[in-house]
């Protein structure tokens, strides 16, 4: 069975109106109570401190936290990912993201301090921009971008072919140091080898001991039909190359949806005004209302006031999560000739003529109302 999601303002205990100082110091507390060199017997200690993380990640940062209070998980969803902020694969890439916060605390996680070994790339990020129509069906775009790639000549090693990494002389290997004042004593990276246990004494010519280089890529992106504006896209494993072997990261691809110069979109809900004359609502008639793709006739009753609003059933948006379409939502809109012809005008006058004998004892009892409601006679 599928877990339910915290709310994130739940998760770190503070009121949805937290300023940014009342949030970092709420995860502080947290991600210490739950830091993993402090619970090691403890495995629910961990995805705690990963839950913290997640809804500080989101919480700490304003478009994401924008986008959540207005729909939630969804707001923060990537499109093949699980609801909420960061993917953190481990808690190597929690300190990875925020380790500076775990500094002077006598225990792992500075964001020099991370674990020596295989490390998964770094994430990415770029965006494109579609049409209303691409949205309603689905298409496919192409991205180009830079990312970096294990070098060419080292292998990603960082070192000159032929020779290898030493081991940290000032550390022993292990990356990090202790140092003692006093009745305190602090565990932080080591600044010679920055953390890595590592020395490259002779640095590869071509990424200057990095072990990474840059490529330009260019990938054709599927976009799901019903796709939104502001949604984003997940796609493994194309981001920067790993570290010492490590995974790629991902690619995150923010999608732009144009604003379309006939219909206006709510969620999978289309709304759109079509434009009649007097004389169609009084009488009644069918029009040809435009669709994202092809046209439906539409059946205007007589008497049809203006402002009325006609439904089309799943002729909106799809879903892109799979649930039903939505529907258009077509209002009438009463449109009054600006310039008329002789036999027009003539016609119309004929017309009030006739407008004044049916319709003035109702014009009459109209007035009688206003003018109860002016002189304050109107029945309460």
């Amino acid at each position: 069975m599928a877990s339910i999601q915290r709310d994130y303002y739940e998760v770190l205990s503070v009121a949805r109106s937290a300023n940014g100082d009342e949030i970092k110091k709420s995860y502080k507390k947290l991600a210490i109570q739950y830091h993993p060199d402090r619970n090691k017997e403890d495995p629910d200690a961990v995805e705690k401190f990963k839950e913290a993380a997640e809804a500080y990640d989101v919480l700490s940062d304003a478009d994401k936290r924008s986008r959540y209070d207005r729909f939630g998980h969804a707001g923060v969803k990537g499109a093949a990912g699980r609801a909420g902020g960061a993917q953190f694969q481990d808690v190597d890439d929690i300190f990875s993201a925020f380790g500076d916060l775990f500094e002077g605390f006598g225990f792992g996680g500075g964001r020099n301090n991370r674990r020596r070994g295989p490390q998964q790339g770094a994430h990415l990020q770029t965006a494109i921009t579609i049409e209303l129509a691409a949205a309603a069906t689905g298409c496919e775009r192409e991205v180009s971008f830079r990312r970096k790639q294990a070098c060419s000549k080292c292998g990603g090693s960082g070192s000159e072919p032929g020779t290898t990494p030493e081991t940290c002389n000032y550390c022993g290997g292990h990356g990090q140091v202790v140092q003692a004042q006093g009745f305190f004593r602090m565990q932080t990276a080591c600044p010679a080898c920055r953390g890595s246990g590592q020395i490259i004494r002779h640095k590869c010519s071509v990424c200057f001991g990095s072990g990474l280089e840059n490529e330009d890529i260019t990938l054709q992106v599927k976009v799901p039909a019903g796709i939104d504006n502001g949604m984003q896209l997940c796609v493994r494993g194309e981001g920067e190359a790993g570290k010492q072997g490590g995974p790629r990261g991902d690619l995150y691809v923010d999608i732009r949806v144009k604003e379309h110069s006939l219909f206006e979109r709510e969620g999978t809900q289309l709304m759109c005004r079509i434009p009649v004359t007097y004389t169609q609502a009084a009488l009644g008639t069918t029009l040809e209302v435009p669709l994202l793709k092809g046209s439906e006739q539409l059946e205007i009753p007589a008497g049809t006031q203006p402002g009325e609003v006609f439904r089309l059933r799943g002729r909106g948006m799809p879903d892109p999560r799979g649930g039903r379409p939505g529907d258009m939502h077509v209002e009438v809109h009463l449109v009054v000739p600006k310039k008329l012809d002789e036999e027009h005008e003539e016609l119309l006058r004929q017309l009030a003529v006739l407008e004044d004998a049916d319709v003035n004892s109702h014009h009459k009892s109209w007035l009688e109302k206003l003018k109860d409601i002016v002189t304050g006679q109107s029945e309460e």
